[in-house]
């Protein structure tokens, strides 16, 4: 049985609101102020009941989004209607107004359309008759007042019919605007008057130039918020697939076709009627998702952020299902929604066109006249510069034409006509098993994917029609899928189509760019074919309860074979994609310097050939999370473990044996210092350890043998920017003490630095040397040398005891909570296996302010040494890996003392600045706290 929907007497009784204000203006007679007060009361008790009303019943799903949004909108007509009759009846009342004195209130923009959201603007235009008489310039002013009181953001404009025609031909905003202005209350025929005009002297004749307005402002508006619909903190009234534009689509349609209302569309022969059930299907939830953001932040905010998705979900009655979280379903529903905006954007400029054409040529790019035809394959031809099918027919009769059309869009770098699109999209149904089975179907689709040309382009075609995900049912599973994280910025079918257009661009270059050796590697790989199909499939699994490398794997393996791959090329594409993390992974996680990690890594490659395709996947990949995600220290750190891993399976350099390698850096070193005495060299080399030789490169060793000889003081601090790399090297030398190291990593968390690297050395000595790779909170070099002297004053500090780490970054990060809407499960996994010499402890946790300092004061009071120290940033998940030593210098291989580590560890996880503090300041905050 059909829910019914409740009436609008329950969001307000107009009649019971005048009978109130009737007492009221009884009961204040003659007191204007307290009669204005009391006014407002009510009308804040009304709108505040009304809008609890309208929220609990989309809440409770009696009202879907548009209902509420109209609910909303009748609150504030009644409101509005209400407070003008009471301003012109007890407080500006004219006994016998001339004409002069007319005034009719009119809602235009957004609150014109009869929908608003609950921080929406009211747009109102108070319309005259000629010009502003005191009479009315008062009464405008008092509704203004009290709508201020009520805590509204009134858009308001006061103007004589004159001036709205005048104005609207010189202003596309203006024009826009009254193309919704809504008659409220007051002298109808002077909204009758201007209605009419508006149409006589405003639109009529200018439909091209309005449509060319309004799709360019469309465009402009997508850039500022995002060209990609599937961001994953979208915009749910300016970006793309958005209420606007829904909207825009209706301001055309009413402009060129003067529709009062958008079901109208469908007898101008705009929309079938299964096109519009979409229009409003996809308006009832994007208002939906719009009023319940608003309701749940209190204020007017439209983009749809991390902190606030998982309540909405939970708000507008989703749950968790088949490995996916409530919150994930709840994106991918908008991402589908705004989709079929995008695909009503589409068949709504095709019928624009098409009715256009008949007419005479115009409304520029979306709508030339229709150029001469020409034939071209079988089937199909061009039109208008677009390929479009000869015939209606041609999908039933073969369904491998729904294949073929983006086949020859690829060849020919062609568009594809909005015509023919719309019959692919009715046509979904012929691609099942029969197809997906076809030896030809599968060839096109092996040439598009593969394909020389643009296939990011072709492909996304596809998936914008749905032919994609029906051919590929694997990819069709992750079409609009989010994953809940800060680290990816687009959904997963995006993310692969990106990955797709960088692994193109890329393969194209002739210039370097920001990944040169990416670029020299793609001319020399001996089957590209097989990189496309990996880099196409290696996320395909996403969103199953299973890892998705290994589910992914297991797709390769089904449908490798059937686009046409052999047995080889199969087993690598599946190799690929079950590994596509790992160099990654090795690269920002471990020690690249410790022979262990490149040993065990070039045993899992086993051949350069399979090297040099992950690392151009593994690039790709990154490349395609989102801007800002790929830098220059990233870049550095997988080039240096390609060359270390090279160098391994051809046999060379790197397996030279450890005393060869370390007499190979004293001697390269020695060159770069002839102004040194012999004297002076000994005692230098005699201060290093063996390790110390075999973890930087020359010009490093270069720049810590000038900072030594140099030093003068208890603490030296140097800086080296490397704005290629997008990192800063730092280097501190210092008399070593216990715990030295989380002091400076304290010191930078204060300065908002962040440690991505570091390598921790002690002297023969006594002295500590420790080299920190750092960024500023962009991710990029820090260059200013103030910084780099503020960090030295503030380490100062830290060492004096004149400040403490958690508290000034406790108030530095105050009110910064962005991460605290994820759970990220925390982790401390212990390898005595990954090194010859270390412990490996990596720790997985919820990145937050201090963390890193949390962290290493913990293995620090746990008696531990830290070699080096490996710290990468998945958006709101932190990975801090530790090669560590115990008092004596060995491996921690005792299992009391692991429990310890984990325990310790997990502690500073869980609340990384009150666990940084001493334990006396720690009891003093619970006690107060308590208190």
């Amino acid at each position: 049985m059909a829910r019914m929907l409740p009436s609008l007497l329950e969001i307000v009784d107009p009649n019971r609101l005048r009978s109130e204000l009737d007492a009221v203006a009884a009961r204040h007679e003659g007191n204007g102020d307290a009669m204005k007060r009391a006014l407002v009361e009510v009308l804040k008790r009304t709108l505040a009941a009304g809008r609890a009303k309208a929220r609990e019943r989309l809440e409770q799903g009696a009202h879907r989004g548009r209902i509420c949004a109209q609910n909303l909108s009748y609150l504030q007509d009644t409101i509005i209607r209400a407070l003008y009759a009471f301003t012109t009846r007890y407080v500006y009342r004219v006994s016998n107004p001339s004409t002069a004195e007319g005034l009719c209130v009119a809602a235009v923009g957004g609150y014109g359309r009869g929908t608003l959201a609950p921080g929406s603007d009211i747009d109102l235009l108070f319309l005259l008759p000629y010009k502003q008489t005191p009479w009315g310039e008062s009464v405008v002013e008092y509704m203004l007042y009290v709508l201020w009181d009520l805590g509204h953001k009134v858009g308001h404009s006061t103007r004589s019919v004159n001036d709205c025609v005048r104005l609207a031909r010189e202003d596309f905003t203006i024009r826009t605007a009254l193309l919704e202005a809504r008659y409220l209350i007051g002298d109808k025929s002077l909204f009758d008057e201007l209605e009419k005009r508006f149409d006589a002297e405003v639109v009529k004749g200018t439909g091209n130039e309005f449509v060319e307005a309004k799709l360019a402002e469309r465009d402009e508006r997508h850039a500022r918020a995002g060209e990609s619909r599937y961001l994953v903190e979208p915009n749910v009234k300016d970006g793309k697939g958005g209420l606007r534009d829904l909207n825009t689509l209706y301001w055309i349609g009413k402009y060129l076709y003067r529709v009062k209302q958008p079901s109208d569309l469908v007898a101008a022969g705009v929309f079938t009627r299964t096109e519009f059930a979409t229009f409003r299907k996809a308006e009832d939830f994007l208002w939906a998702v719009r009023c319940e953001l608003h309701f749940l932040t209190g204020r007017a905010v439209d983009r749809i952020t991390f902190d606030v998705q998982t309540e909405m979900a939970d708000r507008l009655g989703y749950q968790g299902h088949r490995g996916l979280k409530a919150v994930e379903r709840f994106m991918k529903h908008y991402f589908l929604i705004a989709k079929d905006v995008g695909d009503l954007t589409r068949i709504f400029c095709a019928a624009l066109e098409e009715q256009e054409k008949k007419k005479k040529p115009g409304i520029g790019r979306f709508m030339q006249a229709l150029r001469r035809k020409k034939k071209m394959t079988k089937g199909f031809r061009i039109e208008g510069g677009r390929l479009a099918f000869e015939n209606d027919k041609l999908v039933e009769q073969d369904p491998v034409n729904l294949i073929r059309i983006f086949h020859l869009a690829d060849q020919h770098l062609l568009e594809i006509h909005p015509d023919a699109l719309r019959l692919v999209t009715r046509s979904l149904k012929y691609i099942g098993a029969e197809l997906r089975a076809d030896a030809e179907a599968n060839r096109l689709f092996f040439e598009i994917l593969t394909s020389r040309k643009d296939p990011e382009r072709t492909l996304r075609m596809m998936n914008e029609a749905g032919v994609l995900g029906r051919f590929v049912p694997d990819f069709g599973r992750i079409v609009a899928l989010m994953q809940f994280n800060m680290y990816h910025h687009y959904t997963a079918d995006e993310h692969l189509l990106r990955a797709i257009g960088i692994l193109s661009e890329t393969e194209k270059s002739t210039e370097p760019g920001d990944h040169p050796l990416a670029t020299e590697l793609m001319t020399s790989i001996k089957n590209r074919a097989v990189l496309y199909l990996a880099v196409f499939l290696h996320d395909i699994a996403k969103g199953r309860e299973e890892d998705h490398s290994h589910a992914g794997e297991r797709i390769a393996e089904h449908l490798c074979p059937r686009l046409g791959m052999g047995p080889s090329e199969t087993e690598t594409v599946a190799w690929l994609v079950r590994n596509h993390l790992v160099m990654s992974d090795v690269a920002q996680k471990r020690d690249i310097s410790d022979t262990r990690t490149v040993r065990d890594f070039a045993n899992l490659v086993q051949s350069p050939e399979r090297l040099k395709l992950l690392f151009v996947l593994t690039v790709v990949d990154i490349k395609a999370v989102g801007p800002g995600v790929w830098n220059g220290w990233k870049a550095q750190l997988l080039r240096e473990l390609y060359f270390e891993t090279l160098a391994v399976l051809q046999g060379g350099d790197a397996q030279l044996n450890r005393a060869d390698r370390i007499v190979e850096a004293k001697a390269a070193l020695e060159k770069r210092l002839p102004d040194w005495s012999r004297q002076e060299w000994n005692a230098y080399v005699a201060r290093h350890t063996e390790a110390y030789w075999l973890s930087f490169d020359t010009d490093v060793q270069e720049r810590h043998a000038r900072l030594i000889a140099s030093a003068r003081d208890a603490l030296t601090v140097a800086a080296f920017s490397e704005p290629t790399r997008d990192v800063t090297e730092l280097t501190l030398y210092a008399q070593d003490h216990p715990g030295l190291f989380s002091r400076f990593a304290g010191a930078c968390a204060i300065l908002g630095m962040n440690i991505v690297d570091a390598k921790i050395f002690t002297t023969r000595d006594g002295m500590a040397l420790d080299t920190l790779w750092v960024q500023d909170q962009t991710g990029g070099a820090i260059a200013e040398e103030r910084r780099v002297q503020r960090l030295e004053a503030t380490i100062r500090k830290v060492l004096a005891g004149e400040v403490l780490p958690p508290d000034l970054i406790a108030q530095r990060f105050k009110g910064e909570s962005r991460t605290e809407a994820f759970q990220v499960a925390p982790q401390v996994y212990i390898d005595n296996n990954a090194s010859d010499v270390y412990t490996v402890i990596e720790v997985n946790g919820l990145d937050r302010p201090g963390l890193l300092h949390a962290l290493t004061r913990a293995l620090f009071h746990l008696g531990l040494t830290i070699a080096s120290a490996h710290v990468a940033t998945y958006g709101e998940r932190a990975v801090d890996v530790f090669y560590v030593k115990d008092v004596i210098g060995h491996k921690v291989t005792n299992a009391n003392k692991e429990k310890a580590i984990e325990r310790h560890l997990l502690d500073a996880l869980a609340d990384p600045v009150n666990r940084a503090r001493p334990a006396g300041a720690r009891r003093r905050d619970t006690k107060a706290a308590a208190v």
